[in-house]
């Protein structure tokens, strides 16, 4: 099966499958993880086509517009200590003024939807969301130096590593939400700016392919495309250089429940060694603890996932604390490191921009980071894949959306106040009604938009009509294109039940429309949230920031 772009579906013999082993802990494994066409394509299920093909998504009409292991796990540690130092390093903006231009840039988004709009809180303020992504890329000879695999060389880049970091309106909490490299979702429509050229939509994708359609900004398109959460940023990051950084650090506590030996009888594991308890790692051993999936828990890669969070929360404590970031000379050298290595989105390409962001960052208390990972199943049309729980991933990205805190606690958040511009007469107020209710499990139920459309005009909007062209939407959503038509929105909102925080100003309508979510497929009225439904799932495995007694569990086998 060929590769949905413009370029055609030829093979290149240096582009890695996306299934290719990035974050794979032995150097020395009998075969992939799981198989994929060389050309970066992921398997597909015998049915689903992965060329686009289904329902399509309308957006005009009369009211629309070597040691390769050992080193990929590099480019995770330098996506969050680039992040991590330049958050802490308020202190030492003389020292790296001078780094500009060592930032490169791209393209935020690259994909044909435009992203909606922050909502202002009562304070007027909005939050900030930042997309952290690992690069793999071999294309320059630090990267090729470090990471090896010459059949790569040059090659598409992948994503293999993707934090969302979401930082409150308020500045009081930050929540980060891991996607697994090998999720199965749908990857939209992108453009590469540099070059013009055009990757079409994939029905599936794996989302770490998502990278090497275009840029850092398919990435973002893809986040977008799956959560509905409005992204600010993103900051990009490769491996050259971090090594160093990661010494510097000093040490980073780690604790372990029994004494572990990540190496089984066929050699596979990391190497990792050590005894049950805490103990500072850093250099060899901290990569060790990075890349170790066979010892921890149940030898997978959402059990490394989780090992890593543990380890962020641990440096993100030792970096508030360590009295060596107060000398200039050592805060010096990790920040021209991290900037030498970042890749930014064009918002953030200045050293003052870093600078501005790196305030916003320091408000959060440790006590109020919130690591979490996308709720995931395993995939029976995809063998040894993930995709997202349908429930419970919804739920988390909908806390972020709405500015939710994942740690519980008491949020300062209001709901969304009545808009200042008065609503027209119901009579006089045009609505679109799009069905937006397919899904590849469920397919489209039927006559949503005649209905809703109908639902309205009992009701006095006599102006509603149904769209014929389906536009597949996770969640129901009104839009508006500008304030003048807010109070409309809102009152059209209301009359269906759907809350003010999913009225949402958009230019790509040029009225009032609804497009009925696959959220509600049956009734009038959009179905009320559950109490409960502001709690963060159990299996998103939330890690507080000042959790200092989490402890990895050893595997059966892998002790010593």
């Amino acid at each position: 099966m060929g590769q949905n772009t413009v370029r055609g579906a030829r093979t290149r013999g240096g582009v890695r499958a996306a299934d290719g082993r990035g974050w794979d802990d032995s150097l020395h494994e009998g075969g992939p993880e799981g198989a994929g066409d060389r050309d970066g394509t992921p398997l597909t299920p015998a049915n689903p086509a992965s060329d686009g093909t289904g329902p399509p998504r309308r957006r005009g009409g009369p009211h629309r517009r070597g040691r390769r292991g050992k080193r990929r796990v590099l480019r995770w540690v330098a996506s969050v200590l680039s992040l991590l130092i330049l958050g802490t390093a308020g202190a030492g903006y003389l020292y790296y003024r001078h780094l500009n231009n060592s930032i490169k840039s791209d393209a935020l988004n690259l994909g044909k939807n435009r992203m909606a709009e922050h909502k202002a809180n009562p304070a007027g303020q909005t939050p900030l969301n930042i997309l952290m992504i690992g690069s793999d890329a071999r294309n320059t000879d630090a990267n090729k130096a470090l990471g090896g695999a010459k059949e790569t060389f040059d090659g598409p880049p992948l994503a293999d590593v993707q934090m969302l970091v979401h930082v409150s309106a308020d500045r009081s909490n930050m929540s980060v939400i891991s996607m697994p490299r090998d999720t199965m979702l749908k990857i939209p429509e992108c453009k590469d700016k540099k070059t013009g050229e055009v990757f079409l939509a994939k029905a599936w994708g794996q989302t770490n392919a998502s990278l090497s359609r275009g840029g850092p900004g398919c990435t973002v398109a893809t986040w977008y495309e799956l959560t509905g959460i409005t992204i600010d940023h993103f900051m990009m990051v490769d491996f050259a250089g971090v090594v160093s950084m990661a010494d510097a650090i000093g040490g980073v506590p780690v604790c372990v429940t029994d004494n572990i030996k990540s190496r089984n009888r066929e050699g596979k594991g990391s190497g990792l060694k050590l005894r049950a308890g805490t103990h500072p790692i850093k250099g060899e051993q901290a990569l060790q603890w990075l890349r170790t999936r066979y010892g921890f828990e149940n030898g997978t890669d959402l059990a490394r996932t989780h090992g890593q969070h543990m380890y962020m929360n641990s440096m993100v404590r030792e970096l508030k604390k360590n009295t060596k970031l107060t000398d200039p000379n050592k805060l010096r050298k990790l920040a021209e490191a991290a900037t030498a290595a970042l890749t930014v989105d064009e918002g953030l390409d200045t050293v003052k921009s870093l600078y501005d962001l790196a305030e916003d960052l320091k408000q959060v208390p440790t006590e109020r980071i919130t690591m979490t990972t996308m709720p995931n199943f395993y995939s029976t049309r995809f063998p040894q894949r993930v995709e997202p729980e349908p429930g419970d991933a919804e739920q988390l990205f909908r806390m972020v959306r709405e500015d939710i805190p994942l740690d519980g606690k008491a949020s300062k958040r209001k709901a969304p106040a009545p808009s200042k511009d008065p609503a027209a007469p119901d009579g006089e107020i045009g609505v679109m009604v799009q069905n937006g209710t397919y899904t590849d499990e469920l397919g489209a139920a039927s006559g949503r938009a005649t209905d809703i459309a109908g639902a309205l005009t009992k009701q006095g909007f006599t102006r509603a009509t149904a769209d014929t062209q389906p536009n597949p939407q996770k969640r129901t959503v009104v839009q508006y294109p500008s304030v003048e038509l807010e109070g409309d929105a809102q009152a059209v909102a209301k009359a269906l039940g759907i809350p003010f925080s999913s009225v949402k100003k958009s230019t790509d309508v040029t009225g009032v429309s609804v497009i009925v979510g696959a959220d509600w497929r049956e009734g009038d009225k959009l179905p009320k949230q559950k109490d409960d439904n502001n709690k963060t799932p159990e299996n998103a495995r939330p890690l507080n920031g000042a959790n200092t007694k989490a402890c990895m569990k050893v595997q059966e086998g892998f002790t010593w």
